[in-house]
Order: structure tokens, then C-alpha cells, then sequence
């Protein structure tokens, strides 16, 4: 399975992620801007392997083929903006720091999962 971290008890709800035609809403449907959120080099690979709980950086490059430091840090510092990670210090010297997803990454969950569903 796709996520493996026991989300199966949330729900899905595909009319909260369509625009009202007419309304103005199309610029702002929230297909596309989830689409927009996680478009991008390594960004969902980011997302899919931090259901699974806290990553390192070279974690990160270790499961991700073809991907560099640079790119990798691109998408996580453009992730974190955005707020779909959280970025956590957990030591200085030597320096160890983590990625987690936040609340508003979380909810993004139930999306993959019937995109998951979907392939």
C-alpha cells in the first residue's frame, strides 16, 4: 500500500476539492492548488515517505534515486513554506535535523490515498 501508517479511518470527500462553475472559484479549485503544492521536483516522493514519520535529509537522498542535495533541499525548503512540513532541529553539533509532516500535511493523506486507489 501506498501509506503504510494505519490511516485507513480517513474520509474523502471529492466535492470539497471541485470549483463552483460560474462562481469565479476555478482560479482558486483546490485540485489545483494541492496540485500545484506538490508539483515539482521530488516533492511528492517527499510527501509519500513522510506518512511513514520523521526523515533526515540523507534519508531522503538514500530513498529517493536520482535526486541531489540541491533539488532535495529546493522542494523541502518549498514544502515547509508552503506548510505542508515541518522542519526540526534536533541537535547542533554535529547537526541532525528532521522533516515531519505537519496538520496541514496530514490532510492531504486521504488524497493520495484514493489517488492510490485510483492506479
Amino acid at each position: 500500500m501506498y501509506l503504510r501508517n494505519g490511516l485507513d479511518n480517513y474520509s474523502f470527500e471529492p466535492q470539497k476539492f471541485m470549483a463552483t462553475p460560474g462562481t469565479g472559484e476555478e482560479e482558486a479549485c483546490p485540485a489545483q492548488r494541492l496540485l500545484k503544492l506538490l508539483s515539482g521536483k521530488w516533492k511528492a516522493e517527499i510527501f509519500r515517505l513522510s506518512t511513514d514519520g520523521p526523515l533526515r535529509f540523507n534519508s531522503l537522498l538514500r530513498q529517493i534515486p536520482d535526486s541531489n542535495k540541491q533539488s532535495l533541499s529546493v522542494a523541502l525548503r518549498e514544502m515547509e513554506a508552503e506548510g505542508l512540513l515541518q522542519k526540526e532541529t534536533l541537535q547542533q553539533k554535529p547537526l541532525h535535523i528532521e522533516y515531519q509532516l505537519t496538520e496541514k500535511g496530514r490532510q492531504f493523506i486521504p488524497v493520495f490515498q484514493q489517488l492510490e486507489k485510483l492506479v
